[in-house]
């Protein structure tokens, strides 16, 4: 080893001879783990190797192996081609592949020291390390007798890595744990702990940013009364977490922290959280009446606002059938309700607070209505809301002008830059990520790949993935479903349904010196 090394030392001091932009240049062109070697030959490399990693990178690859240690091996492989030092890790996973293995395989390629969240999705989105296509695919899921059926094992093998570098922030995973007992989710616990990561590396407890991935059956609405950050959202997750007896881990958080001691001459990474909604709000506004819940879901009568007239589940279903007519075949039923609601953590002011939660409608009677999950009250007021393709277009659309709109920023501060004023390297986009429902897709549009283009129009060659999911989290406002109403932009809406939430990452360099 050590006359390995003074032989690679001695190379260095003959090819420092060609001066520092030729080593970089060089060095720019070194796979990870050999650019890695390169930081350890001499100082003068390793500050060069600093240079060239002195901005953030974001690089993500799908394999379709049907192996798992191949394609752990094969996403590895791609990711790492370039110079990157991991700072976390982003795996989703097709249900035939196991998590605490595909977890082994990444903290083997990867190491244990850097955070790495595995999920089980319900689909992936992003660049084939074969064909180096783009590709939108979601596993084929059956229904039977309330049981979810895969027909071919095959066809739901796949994998997405995705790992980030960015410098100047740090990378926390925190879990939510719940207790078996009474306790259910300790949500104070873990707002504090996020708090707490934050505040021990920034002079904030405010994170820059929080990418959440939550087991299937875990309701995360209460999380998200209490949390104002940014949020993103994934499924059934596999993480090194150690939990204690009697506990279980019920979501794991990214949490994405300041660096107040970050070195000098590295800029700012800057967040972009844009929000393509895909359903529309249609009938009457209902107020709850003579509500019961249990675990799992909400019975309920409901009355008009302009009636008293209490109005039992098929009532209510028949109401909404009649004014949607045949204008949408076979779409998803939801309840958003409005909901004003005291909220705390630990010892702080209780706050009065407003938000709009989703609620899935799974049918009615001659008595009530019923929706999943509990938390709804008598006297809230709510709306149906349908899965709509033509209002997903229309919004995906927005977003695509949005994204359009910062690009155009980009150039704008470049051009200003390139006068002699401005920043010292290039203002751009670097990366994107994509969490989309599992009801949108190619069948939901009719026509291919419209959440992956609304980004890859804009950005072509950026890196860019993601997953599909169940339930995607966003920070908004009930203004992105009805906007004729301006006290809707006041009222919090941070859990979607037949969404897709694009976070988009962005690089400001430090100022140019004068």
């Amino acid at each position: 080893m050590a006359k390995a090394l003074t032989e690679c030392q001695s190379i260095s001091v003959r090819i420092d001879d060609l001066g520092e932009d030729l080593i970089q240049n060089i060095l720019n062109r070194l796979p990870a783990k050999s650019f890695a070697s390169a930081a350890c030959v001499s100082r003068s490399w390793n500050s060069i190797c600093n240079r060239v990693l002195s901005s953030p990178k974001l690089s993500s690859a799908v394999s379709f192996n049907p192996l798992l240690e191949n394609a752990v091996n094969e996403v590895v492989d791609k990711v790492l081609l370039e110079p990157i030092r991991p700072h976390f890790a982003l795996v989703s996973v097709g249900p035939f592949f196991l998590l605490e293995e595909t977890l082994q395989l990444i903290e083997g390629k990867l190491g244990s020291g850097i955070p790495i969240i595995i999920n089980v999705s319900e689909g992936i989105i992003g660049r084939d390390v074969h064909t180096d296509q783009f590709v939108e695919v979601q596993w084929e899921v059956t229904v039977e007798d309330d049981t979810a059926v895969l027909p071919d094992q095959h066809v739901q093998r796949g994998i997405i890595l995705t790992v980030g570098f960015l410098p100047g922030l740090k990378a926390h995973v925190i879990p939510l744990f719940q207790h078996k007992g009474p306790q259910g989710l300790l949500v104070d616990k873990f707002v504090t702990d996020i708090r707490e990561a934050a505040s021990t590396v920034s002079d904030s407890a405010s994170p820059a940013g929080i990418i959440l991935f939550a087991g299937r059956k875990t309701n995360i609405k209460p999380v998200l009364q209490t949390i104002d950050s940014q949020f993103l959202y994934g499924r059934n997750i596999g993480e090194n977490i150690t939990m204690s007896p009697g506990s279980t881990c019920a979501a794991v958080a990214l949490v994405l922290t300041r660096d107040m001691n970050k070195p000098l001459g590295i800029g700012e990474t800057k967040f972009h959280v844009m929000l393509s909604t895909g359903v529309s709000p249609i009938g009457p506004t209902y107020k709850a009446n003579s509500v019961k819940h249990n675990k799992s879901s909400t019975w309920l009568t409901a009355s008009r606002e302009t009636a008293r007239q209490h109005l039992d589940g098929e009532s209510i279903l028949e109401e909404i059938y009649d004014q949607l007519g045949d204008r949408i075949l076979y779409p998803a039923f939801y309840v958003g309700v409005t909901k004003r609601r005291k909220c705390s953590v630990g010892t702080e002011k209780v706050r009065r607070m407003q938000f709009h939660e989703f609620h899935e409608v799974l049918g009615g009677d001659e008595e009530y209505l019923f929706v999943n999950y509990p938390g709804i009250k008598t006297g809230d007021p709510f709306r149906f809301y349908i899965s709509d393709s033509k209002a997903a277009l229309s919004s995906s659309n927005e977003v695509s002008d949005k994204l359009r709109h910062l690009k155009l920023d980009c150039e704008r501060r470049n051009n200003h830059a390139s006068g002699g004023f401005g920043y010292s390297d290039k203002v751009k986009v670097f990366g994107g990520i994509i969490f989309s429902c599992c009801g949108r897709g190619d069948p939901f549009f009719g026509q291919p790949r419209i959440d992956s283009s609304t980004f890859l129009n804009n950005f072509p060659g950026v890196t860019f993935g993601g997953a599909y999911c169940a339930g995607e989290i966003a920070r908004g406002n009930l203004g992105l479903y009805e906007p004729d109403d301006e006290e809707h932009s006041f009222i919090h809406c941070n859990q979607h349904v037949f969404g897709a939430v694009y976070l988009v990452m962005s690089y400001f360099p430090p100022p140019r010196e004068r």
